[in-house]
């Protein structure tokens, strides 16, 4: 009997076990079976890990599978009870029942694990989904400023704004579409320390609590994490600061900026303060610091679970990039450094940034030591620093060993450093102990949670009245109740109380808390040329503050320098941006003869609706435009509304971020004369831009040589021929009508050749059999180029009552309007190709959906010269995205030229193996097997790891940062014409594809999140080449596998599955033997 050919076969059904059935019935399954099955299934942390190790042995014995003996041997009294009233009681067992040696034997060993523990990390994927969320924020005077000079087009940022300058994030990250390097330029330009703010920065407190975003459903951005991983990018180009390239050499500058200035501490504020003052251009500053490590509190106090070290490293050095000199071993001391003695040296600026350096401490601890088991918060955190944080300095020594129970005292951010830093050194348990009440607590949300999450104690409302000292040891801490303890620590804060140190900083004056008094607006002391910030001067309680104050005070510093050189300064602040060797490339390109300074420009859409539109484009930095498309006034039009509706290619998806948009809005309503003088008026004010007219008329020679001439009166540079508007002109005999016929494109571009000696290009519509037909007709014809390509025409769907959108007027009629955006970004880059392969070195003016540097870079590739940015990306979001435009494609042709990065897909690093953003390790590489990440695997995975940990404690294994040598380009960095038609030779028919290299996928297991995806495409419309393991969730690709790529295109985790090469020779499955021989 011959086989049934449309059943799967044994092997085949055995793969298809797990693969999803159309329900027919509701499931039955009981409490008990379901509580089992989420703790198999969990992989969020338990919410008490402190339960009896029995309780899932007595669970595993009501469902049935474990052995009654074991409860019985150890449950006492509830040995006798009936199996399911065991596995009741075992639910119900409360915590002071179960013994505290079983009660720890579940919970998560952190001894020596300082991996990153913030909520906030983000991998590539979580930041482009997170970015993609961001509402638009307009500009607030209270949050920040950007203050343009019309006159020479140039910004500038200025310093009114404070630390609350993270919302710009908001639209930084959104615009950046993987501009990384764009996203980190605007963060350090506003904040040198940008990387160490996106850790460790309160952001539920300060930017993320004035999220729009906070009003609606999903809640707010996540600005620490996206801030974090634009600047942890830019981290891993390893590019250096330069200075701001406007200013003359240093031996040019005058002589002001040689003045000596000094900065005391090098923490926070002082990093700030020095970065601003060295790109205003002072080339003589020193910071002086008394540890033999700088960085501050982020060094010595923040562990390396939320900052690590090479993190401020790498601001240091991109700091000292700048010029800035750092001199360890100095303290501010009458038997070191002082004021006067500074003077004395010749510095004619100082900048106090030495934080609060003694720790406050209550009389109930005097005498009390280190042997004993007391600690302030001062004491501890460094020594915790200089075991775990790796290139800090050369003082590395064994992690501080701690046993038994920890008391930490206060409820600030600094406690709940402690307390889980505690626990890495050792401690059992920790409790945190405070005189206040949750509801009034000082430590963020952030910090407090985390404490928390790893199961830290909290006892409120205590104030310590003892500590009770046995055998020279702490053993208890008396409150209103006793607490056994091994060791205290005390963590309520830091004051300024060193004598030598208030003595070194005569004569200035201290205010009513001992702190030195300051104008808060200039950080000027009572001194005029003392300036101070950060936490000495009590105002600022976080990084980014302290930041802030440094760098508010970089700019009264330059005034008060300028002024004592009688030299004046503007009066409003200017402070300069963040520069780079990226910021240096030419990305000017030159095409039928005209000079455009970058290839972005404005196409003819609803953002050149109006002239003062086009003005305010050129300011923003856009390169050229082109004018909304006009006609003779007896082709006037007027528009219906509505006629611009949002697309549904994104799904659910509301807001900005619109992958596309449908209109049918026609031509401009305004007339040919108004065009035609703001033309005029435009290239008076803006003669380095180019401004090209875009015309439209029916088949009439006579109306386009009219139309034509007028244009290049007006003083256009070029001209385009719109001979593709998809929606009603084509019903007058223009747009569409005129550009679907060879014939009628070549004749009109002759007219126009005639009546003109300006370039123009004709614009051409998607809308055709063979696009490249009517792009050699329109060269034949005379045309200097094409711009491809207009809207798809398209209706985007319809109401559940038939009714279409938009509906215009009473009978809710439409019509088919121009679809925009990414949507048809495929279709465009077809187009584009197709007529770059077919007509060599003919001009092309790229439209259709460049929404980012990196898309833009796809259109030069495919043989674009410039290229028009449609209404979509703007309509997304401003103007200023030429911004984000011009920084991408500077990245982009820079990091070509970087040798050590040519693993990169343009600014996206190779992918490392992680979870959640954070890096994990290869569990078979350590145990010689492969687990999962939830449930009982995952509390292997942790053991695993907390034994690995332990191993390198006792072998004293530490991993040095690797030293930073900036990345140099090995080779010519590349031109915008450079990589004008680069994909090119990539391109060709499928006869010429090669059928005999093949791939196959691979998945990354530790990277995996199990979620079966590519399990059930591959079933359900591939080859059934993937086997899912029905306990651990892990796909195995079988050798059965076509490298089809279906797996990787539905996988949600950036490169968990990658396609490799084959290694054996690829056998098709024919089903049926060859009738024939098939022809080769």
């Amino acid at each position: 009997m011959a086989p049934v050919l449309s059943k799967d076969v044994a092997d085949i059904e055995s793969i298809l076990a797990l693969n999803p059935r159309t329900q027919s019935r509701a499931t039955l399954r009981s409490t008990l079976a379901k509580k089992l099955d989420k703790k198999h299934w969990k992989r969020n942390p338990d919410k008490n890990c402190f339960v009896s190790t029995h309780l899932l042995q007595r669970l595993h014995v009501a469902a049935g599978e474990g052995d009654p003996n074991l409860v019985n041997g150890h449950a006492g009294s509830m040995g006798v009870l009936p199996v399911s009233l065991k596995a009741v009681a075992a639910v119900q067992l409360p915590d002071w029942l179960v013994p505290p040696r079983e009660r720890t034997a579940n919970c998560e060993k952190l001894e020596n694990n300082f991996d990153d523990i913030k909520h906030t990390t983000l991998g590539e994927r979580g930041a482009l989904r997170e970015a993609m969320r961001p509402t638009t924020k307009t500009r607030n005077p209270n949050i920040f400023s950007v203050e343009k000079d019309s006159e020479n087009r140039k910004s500038t940022v200025s310093v009114q704004c404070d630390h609350y300058f993270h919302k710009r994030i908001h639209r930084v990250l959104w615009k950046m579409k993987m501009n990384y390097y764009g996203a980190a330029k605007m963060i350090f330009s506003d904040n040198p320390l940008g990387l160490t703010c996106g850790m460790v920065c309160p952001t539920s407190d300060l930017c993320v609590g004035g999220c729009n975003l906070y009003a609606t459903e999903e809640g707010p951005i996540n600005i620490g994490g996206l801030q974090q991983y634009a600047t942890e990018v830019f981290k891993a180009m390893n590019i250096p600061q330069i200075r701001n390239p406007s200013l003359p050499p240093p031996e040019k500058m005058p002589e002001a900026y040689s003045a000596k200035i000094a900065l005391l501490g090098a923490g926070p504020a002082s990093i700030s303060c020095a970065s601003f003052l060295a790109r205003l251009g002072y080339n003589d500053i020193t910071i002086f610091e008394k540890q033999e490590y700088v960085g501050g509190l982020s060094t010595s106090e923040i562990p390396q679970f939320r900052l690590p070290y090479d993190v401020v490293n790498f601001e240091i050095e991109l700091m000292k990039d700048l010029g800035v000199k750092i001199i360890c071993g100095k303290s501010l001391s009458v038997n070191d450094i002082t004021l006067s003695t500074l003077k004395e040296e010749g510095y004619k600026a100082a900048f106090i940034g030495i934080g609060l350096p003694e720790p406050k401490k209550d009389h109930i601890f005097q005498g009390l030591t280190q042997d004993q088991g007391f600690y302030t918060s001062k004491d501890f955190l460094p020594l915790v620093a200089k075991s775990s944080k790796a290139g800090m300095c050369a003082c590395h020594s064994p992690l501080l060993s701690i046993r038994g129970t920890v008391i930490v005292l206060g409820a600030g951010d600094t406690a709940f450093d402690c307390a889980t830093s505690a626990l890495r050194c050792g401690a059992r348990r920790v409790f945190i102990v405070f005189r206040k009440g949750f509801v009034n607590i000082r430590a963020v949300p952030e910090e407090m949670e985390l404490a928390r999450e790893e199961k830290c104690e909290f006892l409120p409302f205590l104030s310590p009245r003892k500590v009770i000292v046995k055998d020279g040891r702490i053993v208890a801490m008396q409150f209103i109740v006793s607490l056994k303890a091994d060791v205290v620590i005390s963590a309520f804060g830091s004051v300024l109380s060193d004598p030598k140190v208030k003595e070194a900083l005569s004569p200035i004056k201290f205010n009513r808390w001992d702190l030195p008094e300051v104008d808060p607006e200039t950080m000027q002391t009572s001194e005029p040329w003392v300036f101070a910030g950060g936490d000495v001067v009590g105002i600022a309680n976080t990084t980014v503050e302290a930041v802030n104050d440094g760098k508010q005070a970089s700019w009264y510093i330059h005034r008060y320098i300028q002024s004592q050189y009688g030299a004046s300064v503007s009066a409003k602040p200017e402070l300069p941006l963040f520069y780079t060797p990226i910021d240096l490339v030419d990305i000017s390109v030159e095409m039928a003869g005209l000079k455009f300074t970058n290839p972005f420009g404005l196409a003819s859409a609803t953002p050149t609706t109006s002239s003062s539109m086009i003005r305010r484009a050129f300011e923003a930095g856009w390169a050229f435009a082109l004018t909304k498309t006009f006609s003779l006034d007896k082709d006037i039009v007027t528009n219906v509304s509505p006629r611009i509706i949002r697309g549904t290619t994104s799904g659910p998806m509301y807001g900005p971020g619109q992958s596309s948009f449908l209109n049918i809005e026609l031509i401009s309503e305004k007339t040919a004369a108004y065009w035609c003088q703001s033309v005029t008026e435009l290239k008076a004010d803006f003669p380095d831009n180019i401004v090209i007219a875009s015309i439209m008329c029916s088949y009439n020679r006579n109306d386009w040589m009219e139309l034509s001439r007028k244009a290049e009166a007006s003083g256009a540079d070029a001209l385009e021929l719109n001979l593709s508007c998809p929606h009603g002109m084509g019903e007058r005999g223009m747009g569409l009508a005129c550009g679907q016929d060879p014939e009628l494109v070549r004749n009109i571009c002759r007219w126009v050749r005639q009546a003109v000696r300006i370039p123009f290009f004709a614009k051409l519509t998607p809308n055709v059999t063979d696009i490249v037909s009517i792009a050699r007709a329109a060269k034949e014809g005379g045309a200097d180029g094409v711009t491809a390509t207009n809207t798809v025409s398209g209706l985007m769907g319809l109401k559940a009552d038939g009714t279409p959108w938009p509906a215009v007027g009473r009978e809710k009629r439409t019509t088919y309007g121009g679809v925009s955006g990414t949507a048809i970004r495929p279709i465009a880059l077809r187009a584009v190709t197709t007529i770059a392969r077919a007509l060599p070195e003919f001009p092309i003016l790229a439209t259709g959906g460049i929404d980012s540097a990196e898309s833009g870079l796809q259109f030069l590739h495919g043989g674009a010269s410039v290229l028009q940015v449609v209404c979509s990306a703007i309509q997304n979001q401003d103007f200023t995205i030429i911004q984000d435009y011009c920084t991408g494609l500077k990245a982009l042709l820079y990091l070509k030229s970087i040798e050590e990065l040519q693993d990169w897909d343009g600014q996206s690093p190779a992918t490392r193996s992680h979870q959640k953003g954070k890096p994990v390790p290869c569990i078979a590489e350590l145990v010689g097997k492969k687990l999962p990440s939830f449930g009982p695997y995952l509390e292997k995975r942790k053991k695993i790891i907390a034994e690995e940990k332990l191993r390198l404690k006792k072998e004293n294994v530490t991993v040095l940062p690797l030293e930073r040598n900036h990345f140099i380009p090995k080779k010519p960095i590349p031109s915008v014409k450079d990589v004008i038609g680069k994909a090119l030779q990539y391109l060709g028919t499928y006869g010429e594809l090669n059928n005999t290299e093949q791939v196959v996928a691979v998945i990354d297991e530790e990277m995996c999140i199990n979620c079966g995806k590519c399990y059930m495409t591959c079933n359900d419309s591939g080859y059934q080449a993937i086997q899912f393991d029905p306990e651990t969730h892990l796909p195995t690709v079988t050798d059965t596998c076509t490298g089809c790529t279906l797996c990787l295109s539905v996988c949600p985790i950036i490169d968990c599955i990658k396609m490799v090469s084959r290694t054996t020779p690829y056998e098709p499955k024919r089903g049926l033997p060859l009738a024939v021989n098939p022809v080769s």
